[in-house]
Order: structure tokens, then sequence, then C-alpha cells
């Protein structure tokens, strides 16, 4: 007599599930650039609760509906945000007291792990965003907030560079880093984690009107982006080599586009870094300096992603992973790449051309092109509902036993 044993994918875990709760969270932002762009909010740089209540009591039902739209979206993702993260912990709680885990830490995929401050950074910044756009008077008392977030993101930046530091203590001292398993861009991840926990950091520098805390904010924050661009530079040679000497991983191929939110999350951090040297080191503002930058970005991410795309058709990576019937947790990485250039593209037009005068606010152009903003975060809604069924939905045969 047998026995069916129903198992889903998510209970082989792996550390690449926190992406899933990344990608949450950055769906949230997503919702939150519609209420940063398209309603007023004098005063500060962002809008907050009473900014949001006077648009809606004032706005039409263009953007009555908009606003609903924005807070339901906010308020969905945040929980899956939220959801994912505790559901993450607890099951690297578990995992950490298996044989898998021990063997785990003697591979290149150890620095998985930094996809836990990763996610971490990232839900810090999504309760910022739930703050400002539901809590009443959080402006008022802000102030306060600023130096207890700092103390948040600069204990989630030790845990990355315990993380990063027992991964590089191991590999430098004893070696065995496989270069030729390294065929792929998984090790920028944890540049990524420490840009998250950067641009973090950046938020008092921008947001804060004592100088002292937005000075120290600036200073913690340019040592974070330092370290991720070296980290990204060196995994990008790395990983690009052993590529064309072995050829792509198909299951890590997602990583392939991974430059994408890394780009969106420095960029903003340089922003953020600019405005606060404007209001409290009266540094000059110069439009035309910021469309560039802005544009530069913006170019590599197109580069990166139709060669991350083409790479993934070729792979036929989600034919595999996406439609059939295999899984990896790394198909969650996927999401990033599509939120971080929705995220650009607010950005690059709104900070970028809207301010240098090349395109009218609210005009044809300004639509049509972030039309292309709302298409990427579709796709991106989409996928991580998609991943989510699939790797937490209801199980399925996974294999056959001897019944006791």
């Amino acid at each position: 007599m047998t026995a069916t044993t129903l198992s889903r994918p998510a209970d082989s875990y792996s550390p690449l599930y926190f992406l899933g709760s990344l990608g949450a969270g950055g769906l949230a932002v997503t919702f939150f650039m519609w209420l940063m762009f398209w309603i007023p909010h004098p005063g500060q740089p962002v809008p907050v609760f009473e900014d949001i209540a006077a648009a809606f009591a004032t706005g039409g039902p263009l953007v009555q509906g908009m606003i609903a739209a924005a807070l339901a979206g906010i308020a969905v993702f945040a929980f899956l945000n939220i959801r994912a993260l505790i559901w993450n912990l607890r099951a690297l709680s578990a995992w950490k007291r298996t044989q898998a885990y021990a063997k785990f830490r003697g591979t290149n995929a150890e620095t998985q792990l930094m996809a836990l401050p990763l996610a971490l950074a990232m839900t810090v910044n999504v309760g910022f965003v739930l703050g400002m756009v539901f809590v009443p008077g959080l402006w008022s008392v802000v102030e306060y907030l600023f130096p207890l977030a700092m103390v948040a993101f600069a204990a989630i930046g030790l845990l990355s560079f315990r993380i990063m530091g027992q991964f590089l203590g191991r590999v430098l001292v004893k070696g065995g880093f496989n270069c030729a398993a390294n065929n792929s861009f998984g090790q920028i991840l944890p540049a990524f984690a420490f840009a998250m926990v950067g641009v973090g950091m950046a938020a008092p520098a921008a947001l804060s009107g004592v100088a002292g805390v937005s000075g120290l904010a600036l200073v913690l924050s340019t040592f974070f982006l330092v370290t991720s661009a070296l980290i990204a530079a060196v995994a990008l040679i790395l990983g690009l080599r052993s590529m064309m000497e072995h050829g792509a991983n198909v299951e890590t191929a997602p990583t392939l586009m991974i430059v994408i939110p890394l780009l969106t999350v420095l960029g903003i951090l340089s922003l953020r870094q600019t405005h606060g040297m404007e209001v409290h080191m009266a540094a000059p503002h110069a439009a035309a300096g910021t469309l560039a930058w802005l544009t530069q970005l913006l170019s590599v991410q197109v580069l990166f992603g139709v060669f991350g795309l083409f790479m993934l058709a070729r792979l036929g990576y989600a034919a595999r992973f996406l439609f059939g019937r295999d899984n990896s947790p790394g198909a969650y990485a996927l999401v990033c790449p599509g939120v971080g250039f929705a995220v650009m593209i607010h950005f690059w037009l709104n900070k970028g051309l809207v301010e240098a005068g090349l395109v009218a606010e609210y005009g044809l152009a300004y639509w049509a092109i972030t039309a292309v903003a709302l298409a990427s975060q579709a796709a991106m809604i989409w996928l991580v509902l998609h991943l989510n069924r699939r790797h937490f939905g209801a199980p399925r045969q996974a294999a056959t036993v001897p019944a006791e």
C-alpha cells in the first residue's frame, strides 16, 4: 500500500524566497509613486496623509479613483511584503537547524543570505510609506523618527556586513569559491542589499530639517553607496567572465537583470543626497545635470534589460520555470527589474524631463511615458501573484512513498 506525499515548491526552502517579500514591497512603492508625482504636497518633498486627504476632497472622479487605487495598492502589497517576511524568518530559522543549511554555507550560494537584510531594509522603507499615507500628523513628529530609522538601517547594515564578512572570510582564507559555478550575476545580490540600506539611510539626508541629522545621513549613506558600487563592479566582472567560459546558468538567469533595480536604488540614493545638500549646504540645483544623470542610469538599465530578456528567451526560462513543471525561488528575482524600471521611469520623467522643461507636466507626452511605467508595474503585479500561486498555492503530488 502507498501514500502520496503532497508538497509545495516553497516547502524546499531557499533564502531567495526573501525576494518574494522584496518584490511585494517594491510594488507598494510603485503605487506610492502615483501619490508622489500626481498630487500636490506643498511644505514637504513627499506627500503625507493631509495632502492625500485634501487632494481627495477637492479632486474630481479621476483623481479620487487614482488615490483610492494607490492607497489600496500600497495596503495590499505592504501586507504581502510583511507576511512574506515573517514567513521567511520562520522558515529560515527552521532551515538553519538542518544539514542542508550546513552544506549551503560552504558554497557560492552562501551570499544568498544577503537577501535577508535586503528584505528587512525594504520593509523598513515600506513602513515609512505606510506611515506617510495612513497616519495623520506624522510629519509633525517626523524629526523624532529619523534618528530611529537611522539606527534601524545601521543595525541592518551591520547584519549585512556580518553575513558578507563570514562569506569573504571563508573564501579568502580557505578558498573554495567555485568560479565555474559563478556563471550569473548572483554575486551582485550583496551589492543590492547594501544599496537598499543606503537608500533608506539617505531618506533623512533629504527630508530632515535638522542639518546635523541630514549631514550624518549623507555621510553614512555615502559609505553604503560606495560599498555597493565596489561589490557590484567586482561581481559583474567575475560573473561575466564565468558566463563567457561556461555559459549562463539557466536557473539563476534572472540575476542577469539585477543591475536594473540596483541602479534605481542608487539613483534615488543620489537624488536624496543632492536634495539634502541643496537645502542645508546651499548646493546649486542643476535640472540639466539631474536629467543627464538619470538618463545615463536609464540607458544602462535598458541595455541590461534587453540583454537579460534575450538570454532568458535563449535559455527557455519562462517555459520552464514560469509556465512549465519546474519551479525555482530565483524566479522572484524577475520582479525586481520590472519594479526598478517602473520607478526609474517615474523619476526620469518627473525629476528629469519635466524639471528640465523638455516635457510638459500632465501633457500628452507625459502620460505616454508614464504608460511605460504603468505597463511594467502591471506586469510585475501579475508576476508576483503568479509566482505566489505556483510556490505557495495548493500542494501538488511530489512523490509516492511507502505508507507507515
